[in-house]
C-alpha cells in the first residue's frame, strides 16, 4: 500500500462513521458494507500507526494504572509487596525501579503479565 495522506485518513475515519451503523454481529462477512468497513479500518490503522505510535508503558505507569484498575491504594500495595508505602512512591514517580524480587511480586499482586513489566 502506497503512504497514505491525511486526506485519506480524514475520508476513511468518516466512512467508518457512516458504515458503523450498517454492520452488526449478523451481518454476513461478505456483505458489500462489511467487506468496505475492513478497508477503510486498515487505512486508518496504518495512518495512525505510522502518525501516531503508541510507546510501550514505563514501569510506573504500569503500575498506577493496576492500582487503580484494582482499586488498591499505595499503602495497601506496599504492605502486600513488603515495602513501605514511600518506595511504592518512588515506583510511581520513576525515581526508582523495582528489583526483580519486588517486580515479580507487582505482576503477581497487581495482574500485570510479566512482559510487560520487563518492557517487551
Amino acid at each position: 500500500m502506497d503512504k497514505i495522506t491525511e486526506a485519506q485518513y480524514k475520508y476513511a475515519q468518516a466512512r467508518i462513521e457512516e458504515l458503523l451503523p450498517l454492520v452488526d454481529d449478523n451481518t454476513p462477512a461478505d456483505d458489500k458494507n462489511v467487506v468496505e468497513l475492513s478497508i477503510v479500518s486498515d487505512i486508518v490503522m496504518a495512518y495512525e500507526k505510522e502518525h501516531y505510535p503508541i510507546g510501550k508503558p514505563t514501569v510506573a505507569e504500569l503500575i498506577a494504572l493496576s492500582l487503580e484498575e484494582e482499586g488498591m491504594t499505595q499503602k495497601q500495595l506496599a504492605a502486600q509487596i513488603g515495602v513501605s508505602p514511600s518506595r511504592v512512591n518512588d515506583y510511581l514517580t520513576g525515581r526508582s525501579e523495582p528489583t526483580l524480587k519486588i517486580a515479580r511480586l507487582l505482576c503477581r499482586v497487581l495482574h500485570i503479565r510479566p512482559a510487560l513489566m520487563l518492557g517487551m
